[in-house]
């Protein structure tokens, strides 16, 4: 992407990150990943990996690393093209960290404290309850801030953290005038929530401990073949939406978010058959929704200059987009630019 596509397109802005957790799910990659894919062709998409974001949690240097540049391949083989778009790690953009720390000044400490995420990772991680921890939400707020992103993407537990962006830039823009775009939700179609195979009530995570309840988006066939067949349904053994069939239902989900099957299809589909039948097709159609992903991503992540390149090229970018709304807003401020 060159630097003057967003600005000669008019396309609407949106801005979306994530961590470089170690693994992505196919919870990930249904409800936020694919969506992402999908975007870039109507959307000025800028994307990056939140690395900042990721320290709240203690992290082993090495094993951080590796996850970085992973997380990096990975998108890249899901389809994320720096041909059209922005996609780069956000460490490497240091307006992040500047712009943080001035919204950290124009949020209040009750509007971080009732914060729901810092209320539950803090009762997580009670040995380690850092102020990053805290502010995170301020760390967000400039990211999407710095960019006058249009759009987020946001699931049921960004929203709170959307709402306080749009405040802060409020609030900012009431004392020094219009800086800040005030960022609108993002809210994807279909596929946005899978859940659990083995516990449908609760979110597909990788934190799981039983890890017949995901699947990563670079599991082997056989291993995503034999986590759909134990995949928890019912003993009504009929292939239909219904009130009391939350593994069903996820299940119809997924197939619908990989074949774009609607569910009255994938009823009569299955019509006269069982859930064997059914798992057996929906594991089948998974794999083949994540085969090139995989070969994909194992020519990435065997090229280690071509990847060097591509978020060296898309951070000197952004840097370039987000230090105007940097300069702009100090300048407001009041702080004298220097030279760099």
């Amino acid at each position: 992407m060159s630097e003057d596509v967003l600005k000669k397109e008019k396309k609407p802005i949106i801005f979306s990150a994530i961590q470089p957790s170690g693994t992505i799910t196919l919870g990930n990659y249904l409800g936020a990943l694919k969506n992402w894919v999908s975007l870039q062709d109507s959307h000025d998409c800028i994307f990056a990996i939140a690395d900042l974001h990721a320290i709240t949690v203690r992290q082993e240097p090495a094993q951080f690393r590796r996850n970085i540049i992973e997380a990096y391949a990975l998108l890249l083989a899901c389809g994320i093209d720096t041909k059209k778009t922005l996609f780069f790690i956000q460490s490497h953009v240091h307006t992040h960290a500047e712009l943080a720390w001035i919204l950290n000044c124009y949020t209040q400490f009750g509007e971080l404290s009732r914060m729901t995420q810092f209320k539950d990772k803090s009762q997580r991680h009670t040995d380690n309850v850092n102020v990053g921890l805290f502010a995170y939400p301020c760390l967000m707020a400039a990211d999407i801030l710095l960019y006058q992103a249009d759009l987020v993407p946001v699931g049921a537990d960004q929203k709170q953290h959307l709402e306080l962006a749009r405040d802060v830039a409020e609030r900012f823009n009431g004392v020094y005038g219009n800086t800040f775009k005030l960022p609108d939700g993002y809210y994807p179609p279909v596929g946005a929530r899978i859940m659990s195979l083995q516990d449908p009530t609760r979110k597909m995570s990788k934190s799981d401990e039983n890890a017949n309840s995901w699947v990563a988006v670079l599991d082997k066939p056989e291993d995503i073949m034999r986590k759909f067949k134990r995949a928890v349904t019912d003993s009504e053994a009929v292939v239909k939406y219904g009130e009391n069939k939350l593994g069903v239902n996820n299940l119809m989900g997924i197939y619908s978010s990989v074949t774009g099957k609607s569910g009255e299809e994938i009823e009569r589909e299955f019509e006269g058959k069982g859930y064997g039948d059914f798992k057996t097709a929906v594991a089948e159609a998974v794999i083949e929704e994540l085969r090139p992903i995989r070969e994909r991503y194992e020519r990435f992540i065997a090229d280690k200059a071509y990847l060097e390149e591509q978020y060296t090229k898309c951070a000197e970018i952004a840097l370039k987009i987000s230090a105007r709304t940097l300069d702009k807003a100090m300048k407001k401020i009041g702080f004298i630019k220097g030279k760099h």
